[in-house]
């Protein structure tokens, strides 16, 4: 720097070099990232992973300086590692999230022990914003994406509208106010594991049911929510995560049902016939040409077609806070060959 020279701002200079989401970041020091690395036990050599859709390595490393850009504790770095290690299995398909000109983000849901730890916000305004935890730990994933896989905006990422899930999208499931077994015990893992799902996700739609005490009454209401996922006629989908309130939850497992009949009821009450699912009849999508070759009328036939392809695709969680009658559906990015629920144990 020249004698005289204003020092540079180093804020000022990462956004020269296209490394942030459009919102300050915090610089990422020797100091600051060594600190990090720490936190993780592991070698900054380490690699977690390849990055779709450039395949770039994902080191401890790497991860920890855009953990540190996204302002994360060091002691939040293990569930960075295990969110890129499970966002990049295959059965995510990260190639095609980041690529596609659909809207998906890549969803954190946290479970076990660690969210207390690291206070991770499960309940009231779960999805929305106020706690480092869920702010940062989300954000560092996207910023992985974006600047070790290349899914930058507008170049390689495509999509037309997006949504701010995009900045971050991380949440913890309260256990501690679910009925049920989390959705981690569900899918193998002990209540001790710390562990992270990782689902391609539209937006939350907000479900609104004051009324309902029972549980047909108000998972009639979830399904009608359900119904119009990606579009009214859209069928065999896949993850989709049903996300009950505290509240609501209890009055669902009130009358004795499990996640299980959960399931079972939203997957069977949606279903709808042949003749109702014909592209050009109230709407220009519909079932494609060779689904609808396999009937010969289609125009009259009342074989039901179900949303999803099977009832395990509907994931049900509790999250949120405990007063407040309404729910959400976060739809995943599940089409056929799209993507899956990826989980991972924190180590």
């Amino acid at each position: 720097m020249s004698v005289g020279a204003k020092p540079r701002d180093p804020i000022e200079d990462l956004f020269e070099r296209g490394v942030t989401d459009g919102l300050p970041v915090v610089p990422p020091t020797h100091e600051r990232v060594e600190r990090a690395i720490a936190a993780t036990g592991r070698a900054a050599d380490e690699l977690i992973a390849l990055v779709p859709p450039n395949y770039g390595r994902a080191s401890v490393e790497k991860i920890a300086v855009n953990a540190v850009m996204a302002g994360c504790r060091p002691e939040y770095l293990p569930v960075v590692l295990a969110a890129v290690e499970a966002v990049c299995d295959e059965a995510f398909d990260l190639h095609g999230v980041s690529a596609t000109t659909n809207s998906p983000a890549p969803l954190i849901i946290v479970n076990g022990p660690i969210r207390k730890t690291l206070d991770v916000n499960c309940a009231a305004g779960v999805f929305g914003s106020g706690w480092r935890a869920n702010a940062t730990i989300g954000r560092a994933l996207r910023l992985v994406c974006v600047n070790v896989g290349g899914a930058r905006p507008g170049l390689v990422s495509m999509s037309t509208l997006a949504h701010p899930g995009r900045y971050t999208y991380c949440i913890g499931e309260h256990e501690e106010a679910s009925p049920w077994e989390s959705l981690a015990v569900e899918h193998g893992f002990a209540p001790t594991d710390s562990t992270v799902a990782l689902l391609a996700a539209d937006a939350p739609i907000t479900v609104y049911d004051q009324r309902s005490r029972t549980a047909p009454d108000l998972l009639a209401t979830v399904a009608a929510t359900l119904a119009v996922i990606e579009h009214h006629k859209m069928t065999h989908w896949g993850d989709t995560l049903v996300v009950l309130s505290p509240e609501h939850a209890a009055s669902v497992a009130g009358d004795g049902w499990s996640k299980a009949d959960v399931r079972r009821f939203l997957f069977e009450r949606l279903q709808r016939p042949v003749h109702e699912l014909l592209p050009g009849r109230n709407g220009g999508d519909g079932l494609p040409e060779h689904v609808l070759r396999k009937f010969a009328d289609p125009a009259h036939d009342a074989t039901p077609i179900p949303k999803f392809r099977a009832a395990e695709h509907i994931k049900v969680l509790v999250a949120g806070g405990t007063a407040g009658r309404f729910s959400a559906v976060v739809p995943g990015w599940t089409f056929s060959k799209g993507s899956n629920l990826v989980l991972r144990r924190i180590r």
